[in-house]
């Protein structure tokens, strides 16, 4: 298995068939082919070979689609840097993996100056497209337990660590979401979540395994994503809910005519209200996803089985709201803090622990993460708490890093933000807990009003006193003008907790 091969035999099989669109270009599996196999060549010629780390500095383009492959072509190991990084993030992490090249868009050409320094060399990719040459690399060799990606999951000039996938990961990840969401030919994907994160990263290799359109938004907006939904005629693709959420909420979103069959949502927990309004905006199946990056990314799916799909829509929402039941090749428990498993009886909750195929082997040249991350047993430890049910289905509560501890009382902060989420008023919210002398900890929410709307403090809390226990709903609410993300979309309980946002 090598990555590459994916793009290779569709590119033989269907070489005329449409592979990559934006607004002013379309190319085919045959042109994508040329582009790849010329990128690879120019980065060969400077000097790339087997196993030497390749930065890239891109937004969603077809560029970005290249070098997934150029590098799986070399042999190389690709580093998608997350461009919402500051300079002094990326440096640290083009000097832990030891970076041979850094390639970028000429967007990025700032940051790729300051970074020069940082790898062997730095190139626009164009510059590398117009050097394309005739001369082939060497062959790619079919090796499964190659590393073909680095994906850094903290980028903290302190100790960042790096997820090493392997083509076998990636390629069992791809054959894996085939199947279990029925991709083919005539699915065209929209590249809007950041392709340099695995929420969407993953459908670069199961897209193109089926022949299947790539279509690309440079960067999200609520409205320029609503508008590549409809005029491209998108059939799928997958959002994480802070992007689902502004979405269903723009005026106007339900009004459109759209041509999508499934909608999936990954990346963070979401609020069953945001996921109704998901529905009625759509008008699709909505799929729940859960994954990491460790794990190629999805552990779970909550895709109905034919004796769910008899049940009334209310119950049929009730588990699509659910994290889902395990992914095709996916060995998942839910187990106790000393490995036991947990009762399944949806009230009981434990850590989710996982083994398969798509996981990760560990972190790169940091054998001490990689030792703690998995159980005696050789489960990786993801770290999110969940009941399970008899059917296997599990629900996530909460991260265990999130939880809040009030008192003698445990809340989990997804219970609270799916309360928060119902009032009428409040478009964003994230509920983390605040030390406190006391109480030990106080809970806390950040909510984001509507436009033109104005959420009171007070009126909030009472809000939330008449759906849920007192001990569970905010103490301290702060009204804010936006949340901070990650570069994948991601709230960042962190900095809130902290303060520093």
């Amino acid at each position: 298995m090598n990555l590459f091969s994916l793009l290779l035999d569709t590119a033989t099989r269907s070489p005329n068939a449409t592979a990559l669109v934006t607004d002013d270009r379309t190319l085919s599996y045959r042109d994508a082919l040329a582009a790849v196999e010329g990128l690879a060549a120019a980065m060969h010629a400077r000097g790339v070979t087997k196993g030497d780390r390749i930065a890239g500095l891109f937004a969603n383009t077809p560029e970005h689609f290249f070098a997934y492959f150029a590098a799986a072509r070399l042999d190389a190991i690709f580093v998608p840097l997350n461009w919402r990084l500051s300079e002094g993030e990326m440096a640290s992490v083009l000097k832990h993996a030891e970076t041979k090249a850094l390639v970028y868009e000429l967007e990025f050409e700032r940051a790729a100056t300051g970074l020069a320094g940082c790898a062997e060399w730095t190139a626009p990719v164009g510059d590398l497209l117009a050097e394309a040459t005739c001369a082939r690399p060497p062959q790619s060799t079919d090796d499964p337990a190659a590393i073909a990606q680095l994906y850094y999951t903290s980028g903290t000039t302190g100790n960042p660590k790096g997820v090493m996938l392997t083509h076998g990961n990636v390629g069992t990840h791809a054959a894996s979401a085939v199947r279990e969401l029925q991709l083919g030919p005539s699915d065209r994907w929209a590249h809007i979540a950041p392709m340099f994160h695995l929420a969407d990263a993953w459908a670069t290799f199961a897209i193109t395994q089926q022949a299947g359109v790539h279509v690309f938004l440079s960067r999200f907006a609520a409205v320029p994503a609503l508008d590549l939904l409809e005029r491209h005629r998108i059939t799928i693709t997958n959002l994480v809910p802070t992007m689902l959420n502004l979405m269903a909420k723009e005026p106007g979103a339900a009004a459109r005519k759209f041509s999508l069959r499934a909608m999936l949502s990954g990346g963070a927990s979401i609020a069953p209200e945001v996921v109704k309004q998901v529905i009625a905006t759509f008008r699709c199946t909505y799929v729940q996803t859960y994954g990491m990056t460790e794990t190629s990314p999805y552990l779970t799916v909550s895709l109905l089985d034919d004796a769910q799909r008899q049940l009334s829509p209310a119950q049929q929402l009730a588990l699509q709201c659910r994290t889902g039941r395990a992914f095709d090749g996916v060995d998942l428990v839910v187990v106790r803090d000393d490995g036991s498993p947990i009762a399944r009886d949806d009230k009981e909750v434990g850590e989710i622990r996982v083994k398969g195929k798509t996981v990760t082997k560990g972190y790169w040249r940091n054998p001490e993460a990689t030792a703690a991350a998995f159980d005696a047993r050789g489960y990786l430890c993801t770290g999110d708490i969940a009941t399970i049910d008899s059917h296997g289905f599990v629900n996530i509560v909460d991260r265990k890093k999130d939880v809040i501890k009030t008192g003698a009382e445990t809340v989990f902060s997804t219970e609270v933000e799916n309360v928060v989420y119902q009032h009428p008023g409040v478009l964003e919210c994230a509920v983390f807990g605040v030390p406190d002398a006391l109480w030990g900890e106080l809970v806390a929410v950040a909510v984001v009003p509507r436009a033109g709307m104005r959420v009171d403090s007070d009126e909030l809390i009472a809000f939330c006193r008449s759906r849920i226990a007192h001990y569970k709903s905010p103490r301290i609410v702060r009204v804010m003008e936006t949340l901070p993300k990650t570069g994948s979309g991601k709230i960042q309980k962190r900095r809130l907790r902290e303060g520093t946002a």
